[in-house]
């Protein structure tokens, strides 16, 4: 039997160690090429690029453990999974996984998120697609706890399928041991405090950085959040139709269409 072709993405880029480890993890489920931004790409959310070129070449990052197909591409990660769909695979992938996201990308997060993006672009050409993401910023985080798991999910949703018009946002919790298991959640209600730290350039212009602190809306034990804080995985089925279904009866009680 042919083997399942995964594709694998992030937004950290090509040599993020996240991304390292679910090449290896996914090597044990299939043929797995990797097409990923050659530079970080977090927070772009679902841009894409179209008033400049794009550049991808294929790259060799590690002898062992790599795939044996990997590109990186000068876009984001909307744009790789674009480029590998028409231009790189010979063939349509079973599966997109994106990440391992260095960071949260729960509640609000996930509509921010370049890795999720990466997953939705797939999931719109109709691909099964899931976004992983570890709860530690740091470039050395320990991802192996997580990957048991991982690869549990992908294996589950390679046999099983994934919704039409679903993608899953999954998020681990930061441990040193395995996760205390999985849990199906919904998005938490939540939003970020932000500021602008106005700073003075040594030629006098005024610049800003983006500071703030996330704030939970949100005290349901049923969300990716709850899940998270008690040592879980949480996994969070996502739709990229954004219709506000519920809304449409109100609003047709408007009066649009009389003068």
């Amino acid at each position: 039997m042919e083997k399942p072709l995964i594709l694998v993405t992030n937004d950290d880029g090509i040599t993020a160690p996240g991304l390292r480890a679910l090449i290896r993890t996914m090597k044990e489920l299939g043929d797995v090429v990797v097409v990923a931004p050659d530079s970080p790409q977090s927070g772009m959310g679902h841009a894409i690029t179209v008033d400049s070129t794009l550049f991808s070449k294929k790259v060799v990052v590690d002898h062992k453990e790599g795939a044996p197909s990997e590109y990186s591409c000068s876009g984001t990660p909307a744009d790789c999974v674009k480029l590998a769909l028409r231009v790189i695979l010979d063939r349509r992938p079973d599966i997109c996984v994106s990440g391992i996201n260095h960071g949260s990308n729960s509640s609000i997060n996930v509509i921010y998120s370049g890795t999720m993006s990466a997953a939705i672009e797939a999931g719109i050409e109709g691909i099964p697609a899931i976004g992983f993401s570890l709860c530690d910023y740091s470039w050395d985080a320990n991802f192996e706890p997580a990957l048991p798991s991982i690869k549990k999910i992908v294996s589950e949703a390679l046999m099983n399928g994934i919704p039409k018009g679903t993608v899953l946002n999954v998020n681990i919790p930061k441990t040193e041991q395995e996760p205390k298991g999985i849990k199906i959640c919904r998005q938490a209600r939540g939003n970020w405090k932000e500021e602008f730290d106005k700073r003075t350039s040594p030629s006098g212009k005024n610049y800003y950085w983006l500071t703030g602190e996330f704030e939970l809306l949100d005290k349901g034990q049923d969300t990716d959040e709850w899940a998270l804080d008690q040592g879980y995985i949480s996994v969070v089925p996502t739709q990229f139709d954004l219709t506000a279904h519920h809304a449409i009866p109100q609003i047709n009680n408007w009066n649009l269409n009389e003068e």
